[in-house]
């Protein structure tokens, strides 16, 4: 959970740089009460405007959905410290379908949301894992925005394309009818949030977890 004072700090400071969404920041709202899912439904497969962020066998006996935050510390430990032996041991032998989308928590969560999105589709998972591993250097620091542009200069970004990415009005509303559509239609109002083969789970798993869930 972020203290309402990294908010504003992180808030303020893009804001400051007059380059996030035209002053559109908002992408809150209420979530409605919707039906849980048994199993992943063709609704929830549906991919969103931007496409889906996938890894593995499409035709996978199982699916596994996370929505994620950036900024949220239990995404940063379940990628950190779970998904790559998750990733060696179900998805890389064609075990389970892996569909990563963003659910973003607060502006600067959208700002790297986006950044991620503008990449080419093969340095998508790259700069989700570089945002992860440095985290700390970027999410809870007095100027995020100079550090976020600092960290994706690593993987191509200048400040142009930076500056460009984050005046993108379809790559916004691309990334939130994902976290609208997760909120309104799947009950999704936390993260990491998983839908194990359609069995909502939220909280940072653990390998032993999904084990479980994918033993079923």
């Amino acid at each position: 959970m972020r203290s309402r004072h990294t908010l504003a700090i992180a808030a303020a400071t893009v804001a400051g740089l007059g380059i996030l969404f035209g002053g559109q920041t908002q992408t809150g709202g209420a979530a409605f009460v919707a039906p849980a899912y048994a199993e992943t439904s063709e609704a929830m497969l549906e991919a969103g405007p931007l496409g889906e962020k996938a890894l593995g066998d499409p035709d996978a006996p199982n699916i596994v959905i996370e929505y994620a935050s950036m900024t949220c510390p239990h995404c940063q430990s379940f990628h950190e410290n779970t998904f790559d032996a998750f990733k060696e041991k179900y998805v890389d032998t064609g075990d389970v379908y892996f569909i990563f989308r963003h659910f973003p928590l607060n502006p600067l969560d959208i700002a790297a949301v986006m950044l991620s999105n503008c990449a080419p589709e093969e340095r998508f998972f790259p700069i989700v894992d570089l945002l992860y591993e440095k985290q700390a250097e970027w999410a809870f620091v007095e100027q995020p925005a100079a550090a976020l542009l600092n960290l994706v200069k690593q993987a191509g970004f200048t400040q142009e394309s930076f500056t460009a990415c984050l005046k993108n009005q379809e790559v916004l509303d691309g990334v939130d009818w994902v976290r609208k559509r997760a909120s309104e239609d799947f009950e999704v109002n936390s993260t990491p949030t998983f839908f194990v083969n359609g069995e909502k789970k939220s909280g940072a798993l653990t390998l032993e977890q999904l084990d479980e869930l994918l033993a079923e």
